[in-house]
């Protein structure tokens, strides 16, 4: 058991995010982190979405009717703020708890918001988009060939002069994490299941790829799960190449979605593409 917890998997190989967003338990725990407005995980924090929004319609000159994606959507922290201005809005999102919520505070509100449960790489529309969003570096948590998968979509659904933004982790970034293997009775104050577990957490580093894979692995007595969080990190030259090879092309490079100016030390920074 022990060579199978510590064992490093090849690049991408296993995908199990429909294990972490299916799972009515950690799903809650994720949407308590979303609507902790005074936290950075999961969503940003409350003051950097209100900044982050205004910014965005300013910045793409949004009006009353323009057309917006956001994939990712959570719990609607973007979304709602933008259908405040009038922006024909469309959530889309793999959990049916953050989308539920979603749901019921735009009624709530009287805010005519399109959410769609569903896994973002299957989602399809007949609608055109001016623009697109993917925040909280959801891009670097997909494979190359998901990726190509996503960025593909991305060009189908944009409108002639549309824009997609979004932000990835930075090999700034990257060389801050080092490799380790820990284990914990109930990992991370009991956020993988309600009941006693013991957690395992190993991390790896593929330096070729400059991949970290986060693994963890959750033993209780009637079950044993393993999730893989996968993370891909760039250079702002790694990315533009990766962009290109689908046909898009960097038009400005941020520090955050929030539009402030970029820093070559960063351990994050955001992106406006065109196509």
């Amino acid at each position: 058991m022990i060579d199978q917890i510590n064992q490093r998997p090849k690049v991408f190989e296993y995908y199990t995010a429909r294990d972490l967003w299916d799972d009515e338990y950690i799903s809650g725990k994720m949407l308590e982190f979303h609507l902790n407005g005074e936290i950075d995980v999961s969503s940003r924090n409350k003051s950097f979405i209100d900044q982050s929004v205004e910014w965005i319609v300013s910045h793409f000159n949004l009006q009353k009717g323009s057309m917006v994606a956001d994939f990712g959507c959570g719990p609607g922290l973007y979304a709602e703020r933008l259908a405040r201005h009038s922006i024909a809005v469309t959530g889309i999102d793999f959990s049916h708890r953050s989308i539920e919520y979603a749901k019921n505070l735009a009624h709530k509100k009287g805010l005519s918001i399109n959410y769609v449960n569903q896994n973002y790489l299957e989602f399809e529309t007949e609608d055109k988009f001016d623009l697109i969003l993917m925040i909280m570096c959801d891009f670097c948590a997909l494979s190359p060939e998901q990726r190509r998968t996503i960025l593909s979509k991305f060009s189908r659904l944009l409108k002639p002069q549309g824009k997609v933004l979004f932000d990835v982790y930075s090999l700034v970034g990257y060389n801050e994490r080092q490799e380790e293997s820990r284990h914990e009775v109930n990992l991370l104050d009991g956020f993988w299941s309600p009941d006693r577990y013991d957690g395992f957490l190993n991390v790896f580093k593929y330096d070729n790829e400059k991949v970290i894979l986060d693994k963890y692995t959750i033993l209780q007595n009637d079950k044993t799960r393993v999730i893989y969080n996968w993370l891909q990190y760039f250079s702002p030259e790694s990315l533009r190449e990766e962009l290109k090879k689908t046909g898009f092309v960097i038009e400005s490079i941020f520090a955050d979605v929030a539009g402030s100016p970029f820093k070559a030390n960063g351990k994050e920074f955001a992106v406006v593409v065109r196509k």
